[in-house]
C-alpha cells in the first residue's frame, strides 16, 4: 500500500485508482488547503491588526512636487553656506542645460565703451568674439544727490514700469535689439546676440538679455564720466521683460537688486504649479503654451514642456540663484500670471534666503488687480524700502514686505502639498 508523500495519508486503494476517482482527488486537494490555511491565519491575522496601527495615504497625492533647494542632484545634501555657493552653481548649469541655453562668458579685454551725449548721455558697447564684432548703444536718465558724485542705477529692460527714485539713475536697455521677441518663427536666432554667436546657439532671448545686461556692466565699470556707482546696481523689466528682469539677477552677481514684475510663468512663477492650476480649469500660462508664444527658451526645453515634473528644478530655484543678493517681486493677481502659482514658487524660494540667514533680503508683493505693468500705490512702500536699503545704502527695514492681499483667491493653497524639505541652518 502506498503512502502519499504531501499529506502522510494511506489510501484505502491503490494510487493509481485514486488517480482515476474525482472523488478522491477533490478531498486530497481541500486537505492540502486547509492545512495551509491553518498555518496562514496567525499570520494574516497579524498582518491586519498591524495594518490597523499604519496611518492611511491622503487622497491626493501630488508626484512631482517643487524640487529640493537643499540637495544636490547627487542626493547631497547642502549643510553650509559653501555648499550652497556650489549647489548654486549646479542649479545653474541644469538651468542653462535644459531651458535657457548656454550662457557665454566674456572677458572685459573684449568689451569697449564710449560715453558721449546727445539729448541724454549714452554709452556705446562694442563686443568682440573671435573675427566677429557688434555694438549697441543704452541712454543713461542721470540723478544727483547732493554730496554724491557717483548714483546708483536701475538698469530697465524695455523701458521703465516703476517708480523713479530720488537720486537713482536709470539706465535704458533695449533687449529686443540683443534678441528678438516677436515670435518663435520670426524671431529665432535674430539679433546682435546671434550675430555675434551664430543664429543656432542654444540660448534663448531671456539668456541673451542676461549677456547683454553684463556687457552694459562692463561697459559702466570704464567709464567713470557716466558717474554711475557701479556695486549698487538694480535691474527691472515688466511681464516679458519681467521674465528678463529675473533671468539678468539670477546670472548676473554684480546686481545688488532684482525686481522682476509680473512676469508669469518663465519669470516668477513655477511651471509645475501652473500645471497644476491649469488641470484645474484656470486661464494661466503653462509651459506647453509659452513656447509657441516666442523664444524666451531653449530649444533644449521644448522635449520637457509637458512633463515639466521630471524637470531637476523648477522657477524657485532659477528664482534662488539670486540669493543672497537682494530680490523684490511686484506682482499682479491676473489669472494668466498664475497668482497662486506666484505665492507658491516664490515662497518656496524665500526659504533659500532663510537658510542663509538673510529672509529680510526678499519682498513679494501681490495685491489687488490692478492694470498690467501699470504699477500700484499699495506696492510704492515696499519697493521703495528695498531701494533705499540695498541701492542708496540707507539703513531702512526690508521684512515685513512679503505679502499678498489676494489669499481668496486660492483658499486651498498649502505649502505641504509642494515642499517636502527642511529649511537647514547654513553657516
Amino acid at each position: 500500500m502506498q503512502i502519499i508523500p504531501s499529506l502522510g495519508i494511506k489510501p484505502t486503494c491503490p494510487r493509481e485508482v485514486v488517480d482515476k476517482i474525482p472523488f478522491f482527488k477533490a478531498m486530497i486537494t481541500f486537505t492540502r488547503l486547509a492545512a495551509l490555511l491553518t498555518l496562514l491565519l496567525p499570520v494574516l491575522a497579524q498582518d491586519q491588526e498591524d495594518a490597523s496601527r499604519c496611518s492611511k495615504i491622503p487622497d491626493e497625492i501630488n508626484l512631482t512636487p517643487l524640487t529640493d533647494p537643499f540637495t544636490f542632484f547627487n542626493g547631497q545634501r547642502v549643510n553650509s553656506k559653501s555648499d550652497w555657493t556650489c549647489r548654486r552653481v549646479e542649479i545653474s548649469q541644469l538651468v542653462q542645460r535644459y531651458q535657457l541655453g548656454q550662457l557665454p562668458t566674456v572677458p572685459s579685454s573684449a568689451v569697449k565703451a564710449t560715453y558721449f551725449e546727445e539729448s541724454r548721455p549714452k554709452i556705446n558697447i562694442a563686443v568682440t568674439v573671435g573675427d566677429k564684432s557688434i555694438s549697441f548703444n543704452v541712454t543713461i536718465v542721470p540723478a544727483t544727490e547732493p554730496g554724491k558724485v557717483f548714483s546708483p542705477a536701475i538698469i530697465s529692460i524695455g523701458g521703465n514700469t516703476i517708480p523713479t527714485f530720488a537720486g537713482v539713475a536709470n539706465v535704458l536697455y533695449n533687449n529686443d535689439e540683443i534678441a528678438a521677441q516677436t515670435s518663435p518663427s520670426a524671431s529665432r536666432g535674430i539679433g546682435l546676440f546671434y550675430d555675434l554667436y551664430g543664429k543656432d546657439h542654444s540660448a534663448g532671448s531671456l539668456i541673451a538679455w542676461a549677456w547683454g545686461i553684463g556687457r552694459v556692466i562692463d561697459a559702466l565699470e570704464k567709464l567713470p564720466e557716466a558717474k554711475i556707482d557701479t556695486k549698487h546696481l538694480g535691474v527691472t523689466g515688466c511681464s516679458r521683460n519681467g521674465k528678463g528682469a529675473l533671468i539678468a539677477g539670477a546670472f548676473e552677481p554684480r546686481l545688488a537688486l532684482t525686481i522682476p514684475q509680473e512676469g508669469g510663468a518663465g519669470g516668477t512663477s513655477c511651471w509645475r504649479i501652473s500645471d497644476y492650476l491649469a488641470r484645474k480649469g484656470i486661464n494661466t500660462q503653462t509651459a506647453h503654451q509659452i513656447i509657441t508664444e516666442n523664444t524666451w527658451h531653449s530649444p533644449a526645453f521644448e522635449p520637457y514642456v509637458d512633463q515639466v515634473g521630471i524637470l531637476p528644478f523648477d522657477q524657485h530655484l532659477v528664482t534662488a540663484l539670486v540669493a543672497p543678493r537682494a530680490l523684490y517681486v511686484p506682482e499682479n493677481p491676473l489669472d494668466w500670471l498664475g497668482p497662486e502659482s506666484a505665492w507658491g514658487c516664490q515662497r518656496a524660494a524665500r526659504t533659500v534666503w532663510e537658510a542663509l540667514g538673510v529672509e529680510d533680503r526678499i519682498g513679494f508683493d501681490q495685491t489687488a488687480v490692478h492694470s498690467h505693468c501699470l504699477f500700484p500705490e499699495s506696492e510704492v512702500e515696499g519697493i521703495t524700502a528695498f531701494v533705499d536699503r540695498f541701492l542708496r545704502g540707507k539703513k531702512v527695514k526690508t521684512d515685513g514686505y512679503f505679502k499678498t492681499d489676494v489669499e481668496e483667491y486660492y483658499p486651498d493653497y498649502s505649502d505641504k502639498y509642494w515642499r517636502n524639505w527642511r529649511v537647514p541652518t547654513l553657516r
